[in-house]
């Protein structure tokens, strides 16, 4: 890939994402009773920002920890401009990259394209620790939250971004 496309391709996300930060979030009110103080309300993705979490190096896994870690959302952004790259979910997120991770490729393939044209990046990862331990409503909160940035390494947002990363070289 060119340098010229890259810095394009970038831009396009970036210019997106912008705008989904800068818009605030709409509220709904209710017709009816309001719900009952002891139910939990229910998870806003408008409510996280992932450029807001501590940056992790996309490296942490390989490191030493007294447990597994909890339930949790994780975001793997390009701080240069920045780009939220990807949206998942785990319930152990101490362990969720070791191993076999299809976003490691991306990565690999995503860092590989900026080094022949000396281009800068700082990607990272961060965690969001509040996720629902039941994996349905997880899993509802990331697709939310997928839909809400239109991560460009997510499956589903391949197509609307022509992403470039996902496929082998």
């Amino acid at each position: 890939m060119g340098s010229t496309a890259l810095q394009a391709w970038k831009q396009r996300i970036f210019q997106f994402q912008q705008q989904v930060r800068q818009t605030p979030a709409l509220t709904q009110g209710t017709l009816f009773t309001p719900q009952e103080p002891s139910a939990a309300p229910p998870l806003d993705p408008w409510t996280i920002d992932p450029f807001q979490l501590p940056p992790q190096n996309t490296e942490f896994w390989r490191g030493q920890f007294e447990n597994k870690g909890g339930a949790a959302l994780y975001f793997v952004i390009d701080d240069e401009l920045p780009l939220l790259l990807y949206v998942g979910e785990t319930i152990t997120a101490n362990q969720r990259w070791k191993g076999e991770h299809d976003c490691k490729r991306y990565l690999q393939h995503y860092l590989a394209a900026h080094r022949p044209h000396q281009l800068p990046v700082a990607v990272n990862i961060r965690f969001w620790p509040h996720a629902p331990r039941d994996r349905r409503a997880r899993q509802k909160l990331e697709l939310a939250l997928i839909q809400k940035w239109r991560s460009p390494f997510n499956k589903e947002n391949w197509e609307l971004w022509a992403t470039p990363f996902v496929g082998e070289f």
